[in-house]
């Protein structure tokens, strides 16, 4: 058997999950250790359902967490506040969704916001710099939101056939994140991707609508939704007329 967290070199693969338990010596969920990262590195992880979270400290930590944290698009949970929200950006020219016009500017945005219970960022700039080469791939994307032509909002984040694997979202004025959320659940739905990767539980997730899968489920679904076409990701904010 496996010891985890396993030590690798440029050209090991990483561990297939079904295999890992979680080491006690070690922090829950972490399963390699690597000392660089590339994009094809990044692509691999994600068909296997593992991410990256480093720190500026220390190598490349690699993360299975167990049971995982996902949002069905259909579920995500729109209260009324964020429904009228929603129509104003639908009706007031001002306001503006775009998706993949400034995925530098929404990581580096994600990168310096602060984080409760979290000091630095795991958004480094060797992640940075491999996150936004896939972006010019077309495999990472973007959605932003935009007020009277300022980013004040978005998350970025990995498809991979018909999955989408979140990252990380900002936000500079109130629900702009959610709007640009909304607007990724919608598009999902319209192209039928039936799940989002949340990686982590959190209150803030669950609140949303995120719900927990075992470890099984969750790997079954990601080997069959990964092999599919992926989608064509050009849409704005009319997207969000279906929650209404």
């Amino acid at each position: 058997m496996n010891e985890y967290p396993i030590y690798l070199s440029p050209d090991d693969p990483l561990p297939l999950p079904r295999r890992f338990t979680s080491n006690p010596q070690f922090p829950d969920g972490l399963i390699a250790v690597t000392d660089s990262i590339s994009p094809e590195r990044l692509i691999e992880a994600y068909h296997k359902g593992i991410f990256p979270w480093p720190s500026e400290d220390f190598p490349i930590l690699w993360w299975f967490t167990s049971p995982r944290m996902t949002l069905r698009p259909e579920n995500m949970t729109i209260r009324r506040s964020l429904r009228k929200k929603i129509q104003q950006v639908l009706h007031n020219a001002e306001w503006e969704i775009k998706v993949d016009t400034a995925f530098e500017e929404v990581i580096s945005s994600c990168a310096n916001s602060p984080r409760y219970g979290q000091n630095g960022t795991w958004i480094t700039p060797e992640i940075r710099a491999n996150y936004i080469e896939l972006s010019r791939q077309g495999i990472a994307h973007s959605v932003e939101t935009w007020y009277r032509g300022e980013l004040v909002g978005g998350l970025y984040g990995i498809n991979l056939g018909q999955m989408f694997y979140g990252e990380s979202m900002f936000m500079k004025i109130a629900d702009a994140s959610k709007i640009a959320l909304a607007a990724l659940c919608a598009k999902c739905i319209q192209v039928q991707i039936p799940l989002i990767d949340c990686q982590q539980e959190t209150n803030h997730l669950t609140s949303l609508g995120g719900q927990l899968m075992d470890k099984t489920s969750f790997l079954d679904t990601i080997e069959v939704l990964t092999t599919k076409p992926s989608p064509q990701w050009g849409f704005d904010k009319q997207v969000l007329a279906y929650w209404l």
